[in-house]
């Protein structure tokens, strides 16, 4: 049983309408060797793709992001939910993404400078669900002409069509847990990543 998957069973608080909070130790306190567990287990599947960015979206990405970076020796980029005023429209490339738990939409962005198309890049988050985050973030990648290797994830909730969507747009994915069910508040694990 892998590391994450034992912590949500330990830890994993399971609301109505398909929630699982996991902030004590994954998005809001983070406990740093599930990460860097996290991160092995990405990298065992995603570390032979050449990747020179790490890219992933505001806030609850970047703690595993930036330790998959870490161990490539790479920059690790995020999605900004607000554009700085340093930054002016013609500089960025932006989408809008769709937030699941807050029901909030957000005109996420990246500057220029930081993406392009020399770039191999690998998305990745803590949460896949409707894949808006995921997709997002594929779009703007698609924007700066990167190449996409894939899309890693910590958890998925296998019940909702973000893998799906993710699948169809060509893209590889790994999630190295995935949810089969929250009903009636009871978790239920699915197989394979």
């Amino acid at each position: 049983m892998s590391d994450l998957k034992q912590r949500i069973l330990e830890d994993g608080k399971v609301f109505p309408n398909n929630v699982l909070k996991v902030d004590s130790f994954l998005n809001h306190q983070i406990d740093p060797i599930v990460i860097g567990n996290i991160a092995d287990e990405l990298l065992a599947h995603f570390g032979d793709k050449k990747i020179t960015k790490v890219l992933t979206i505001e806030a609850s990405g970047i703690a595993p992001a930036i330790t998959i970076a870490a161990k490539l020796g790479v920059p690790m980029l995020f999605a900004k939910k607000q554009k700085p005023s340093t930054l002016q429209n013609d500089e960025t490339y932006g989408t809008i993404v769709h937030s699941y738990t807050k029901n909030t939409d957000s005109h996420v962005v990246i500057s220029k400078q930081y993406l392009n198309q020399e770039d191999r890049v690998l998305i990745v988050d803590d949460f896949l669900a409707n894949g808006e985050a995921a997709m997002g973030l594929i779009n703007i990648a698609e924007q700066a002409h990167a190449t996409i290797v894939g899309v890693g994830i910590c958890i998925e909730k296998s019940f909702q069509d973000g893998r799906q969507r993710i699948v169809d747009h060509g893209v590889d994915i790994y999630s190295v847990v995935r949810i089969a069910s929250l009903e009636n508040e009871t978790l239920t694990f699915a197989e394979g990543h």
